[in-house]
């Protein structure tokens, strides 16, 4: 049994726009198309261009998971099925390698350009949210990104998230080109005592997608 399946046995997180699959090989194929289509907003992240990088970003990922490092998912879109993009659990900790986490980040997410601001993104991040304070127990969930990214900190904020600073050099650079440098990371986290509210939040913000 692999460190994963020692806390993790549960199916699909299941939403009404969006289902999060347990991340597989099956889902390549729409991954490549998903990643394909318009890369603009794609800039500060690690998202793969082409069948070959899909292939190498699904297989590094699937060793992180039987590795007990990651939990990652494809976000599949309710409407048709298809898989859009990518987003996991990582940095778990946990007091034992058999104990349920007391602290997670949700981190790696990408949507494809068709997918964005349709709502899956709120949505993916209430079911990884309600799962890990319901379902763990965590204390504390991280969502960190790049302190260039304005886009995207704007978008951790709306999800009721609290600022906690920069890590300055924080990891390495998920710019292209700047493989040899390190990131200042904006650090973000919603703890125990702040997800009644974050929780109200996001469903208030998905109820303007349902009608």
């Amino acid at each position: 049994m692999s460190v994963m399946t020692a806390f993790w046995d549960e199916g699909p997180l299941v939403g009404g726009l969006v289902r999060l699959e347990p991340l597989e090989i099956r889902h390549m194929e729409d991954l490549v198309a998903a990643a394909a289509v318009d890369r603009t907003s794609f800039g500060f992240a690690t998202v793969p261009d082409g069948a070959d990088s899909v292939q190498a970003y699904v297989q590094d990922r699937l060793r992180g998971a039987e590795a007990g490092e990651f939990l990652p998912f494809a976000q599949v879109r309710l409407a048709d099925g298809r898989a859009m993009g990518h987003t996991m659990y990582c940095n778990i900790r946990r007091r034992t390698p058999r104990d349920t986490p007391y602290a997670v980040e949700v981190g790696s997410t990408w949507l494809g350009a068709e997918a964005q601001r349709t709502g899956i993104n709120v949505e993916a991040k209430l079911l990884l949210l309600t799962h890990a304070f319901e379902n763990w127990g965590v204390g504390r969930v991280d969502i960190k990104t790049d302190a260039r990214n304005e886009p995207v900190r704007v978008a951790i904020a709306a999800l009721g998230a609290q600022f906690e600073g920069i890590l300055r050099g924080w990891q390495p650079s998920q710019v292209p080109g700047e493989e040899d440098r390190l990131r200042d990371s904006a650090m973000y986290s919603v703890v125990a005592a702040d997800w009644p509210s974050v929780r109200e939040r996001l469903h208030n913000r998905l109820a303007a997608y349902r009608t």
